[in-house]
C-alpha cells in the first residue's frame, strides 16, 4: 500500500473543549472533497503521542496516514472501516485527560462549491472512479466504494435506489449493500447492472499451479486509469530517432562539478525536461485538455514525470511550473521527487496538476516504447535508452563514419484534439534541443 506521510494533513476543528478536541479529515489535495477510511492504526482506549498517525485513508489520488496534532487517549472513533467521510467531518474524539466521551457537534454542511472549468490532473495512480459521491440519473447519490459493488455484484441501478440506507441523509453506506448482498439479491430484471467502467471481462479458468495474486490498491487504480485513458482518448504515436551526442558529452563533463557545487546529481531526466518545456512553448496546442466540446489551453507548464516505485508500481509527481526553473532548479526538484516517490513520503498536491508527462522507459533498457496518456492530459512522451551506434557524419571534407550516441523518443498523443502534423512536430523539436545541445554551456 503506498502511503504518504504528510504534516500538512493535521486538522483540528475549532471545537475544542474542556480537555477534548475532535480530529477531523484534514483537506488532502485541491479537488479533494472526501477520503475512505481504510484502516484504524489505533483503537478507543489506545494512548497516542502528538503528530502520531492513528487511521489510513484513501483518496482516488493517493493513499495517506492521517496523524493527530495532540496526543491523549482515544475517546471516541466516529466511523468504521470503508466509510467515506467528508473533508472538515470529525472522525474521532481525542481525550487529554481521559475524561467522559463528549459527543462531537454536528457538522454544518458546506455549500455546494461550484467547480471551475478546469479539472485536477490524475496521474497514473489517480482515478479509479470519481472521488466524490456519484449521481446516476435518480435522486439519491452513491459512493465510488458503493457503485463498485453494486457492479461487481450485478446489481442493477433500480435495484440499488430502492435499496434502503442507514447513512446520513438516507445514503446507502458499504454496510447496507454487502448486507443486501448477503442476504441474497435479486437477480436484475429489467435494468442493467451498475457499471463505472469498462464491460466486466469472464473470470478466467485456472490450471494445476496457477497462482492466484490480488492486486493491491494502487494496481487497481493504474490499471482503471490505463483503461480509462485507451477508452477516452484515441491514441496515435509518432517516434523520432536523434543523436544526442553532444548532450551526452556536456553531462558527462560537468556533471561531477555540479554534485559538488549544488550537492544534487546531473541526470539526464532535468535536461529531458528542459527540451519539452522549449517545445511546449512553441507548440503551445499540446498542452491543454478535452473538455467535452471545449479544449482548454493550460498557461502552466506542469511537467510530470514517472517514477517507478519499489512494489512495482507507478506514479507520477509533478514538476510545477516547469518553465520558470533553470537547471539547477530542475534537477534539485527531479532529484527530490523521484527520491520522495521512492521512500512514499510524497504529499498529495505533488501528484496532482499535470500537464504534460514523460516517462524513460531506457531506465529499464528499452530503446523505445508506447505510452498510455495520462488524463486529462492529451500527450506523453516515452524517453529511450541512449546507445551507441555507428552513423555516417558530414563534414567539409565529406562524410565519415562515427560513433554516435542515439536515442528514440516516442510520443502518444490524443487524436481527437492533436493531429499527425502537431505530434510529429512537437516530438521533433523535442529532439532538435536535445540535438543541438550547447557544448559550451555553464552546467
Amino acid at each position: 500500500m503506498h502511503q504518504v506521510k504528510n504534516d500538512s494533513f493535521l486538522g483540528k476543528s475549532t471545537a475544542q473543549y474542556m480537555a477534548q478536541f475532535e480530529l477531523v479529515m484534514p483537506k488532502m489535495g485541491e479537488s479533494i472533497n472526501e477520503a475512505t477510511v481504510i484502516r484504524w492504526l489505533k483503537n478507543e482506549g489506545d494512548k497516542v503521542e502528538a503528530d502520531e498517525a492513528i487511521l489510513e485513508v484513501a483518496t482516488d489520488k493517493v493513499d495517506s496516514e492521517v496523524p493527530t496534532p495532540e496526543g491523549g487517549i482515544i475517546a471516541k472513533l466516529l466511523f468504521g472501516e470503508g466509510d467515506v467521510v467528508p473533508v472538515g467531518q470529525a472522525v474521532a474524539i481525542i481525550s487529554t485527560d481521559g475524561s467522559a466521551v463528549v459527543e462531537p457537534t454536528p457538522t454544518v454542511a458546506a455549500a455546494p462549491v461550484e467547480k471551475p472549468v478546469e479539472v485536477i490532473q490524475e496521474t497514473i495512480v489517480e482515478a479509479k472512479v470519481q472521488a466524490s459521491p456519484v449521481n446516476n440519473g435518480g435522486d439519491r447519490f452513491y459512493s465510488p466504494l458503493v457503485l463498485n459493488i453494486a457492479r461487481k455484484e450485478g446489481i442493477s441501478m433500480s435495484q440499488l435506489e430502492s435499496l434502503p440506507g442507514s447513512g446520513k441523509e438516507g445514503r446507502v453506506t458499504k454496510k447496507d449493500i454487502l448486507a443486501y448482498v448477503k442476504n441474497g439479491a435479486p437477480a436484475a430484471q429489467t435494468a442493467a447492472p451498475v457499471s463505472t467502467s469498462a464491460p466486466v471481462k469472464p473470470a478466467a479458468s485456472l490450471n494445476a499451479g496457477d497462482e492466484v495474486i490480488a492486486m493491491d490498491r494502487m494496481r487497481k487504480l493504474i490499471a482503471d486509469h490505463m483503461v480509462k485513458s485507451k477508452h477516452v482518448s484515441p491514441h496515435v504515436s509518432s517516434f523520432v530517432e536523434a543523436d544526442v551526442t553532444n548532450l551526452v558529452n556536456w553531462r558527462n563533463k560537468h556533471k561531477d562539478a555540479f554534485q559538488k557545487r549544488e550537492g544534487e546529481r546531473l541526470t539526464f531526466t532535468p535536461l529531458f525536461v528542459e527540451a519539452v518545456v522549449k517545445a511546449i512553448k512553441d507548440y503551445p496546442m499540446i498542452n491543454i485538455e478535452v473538455d467535452g466540446d471545449n479544449i482548454i489551453k493550460r498557461k502552466a507548464i506542469n511537467v510530470g514525470m514517472a517514477a517507478a516505485l519499489p512494489s512495482g508500481n507507478l506514479i507520477v509527481p509533478v514538476i510545477k511550473n516547469a518553465d520558470t526553473k533553470n537547471l539547477v532548479g530542475l534537477a534539485r526538484e527531479v532529484n527530490d521527487l523521484a527520491g520522495r516517490a521512492r521512500s512514499n513520503s510524497l504529499k498529495p498536491d505533488e501528484i496532482s496538476g499535470g500537464t504534460y508527462t514523460i516517462t524513460n522507459v531506457g531506465t529499464f533498457g528499452n530503446l523505445m516504447g508506447t505510452p498510455i496518456i495520462n488524463q486529462p492530459q492529451v500527450a506523453i512522451l516515452a524517453t529511450g535508452a541512449i546507445v551507441k551506434k555507428p552513423a555516417v557524419i558530414e563534414t567539409e571534407y565529406g562524410d565519415v563514419i562515427g560513433i554516435r550516441h542515439f536515442m528514440y523518443l516516442s510520443h502518444s498523443y490524443d487524436h481527437r484534439v492533436v493531429d499527425g502534423a502537431l505530434g510529429g512536430m512537437f516530438v521533433k523539436r523535442v529532439a532538435e534541443y536535445l540535438e543541438n545541445w550547447d557544448v559550451d554551456r555553464e552546467a
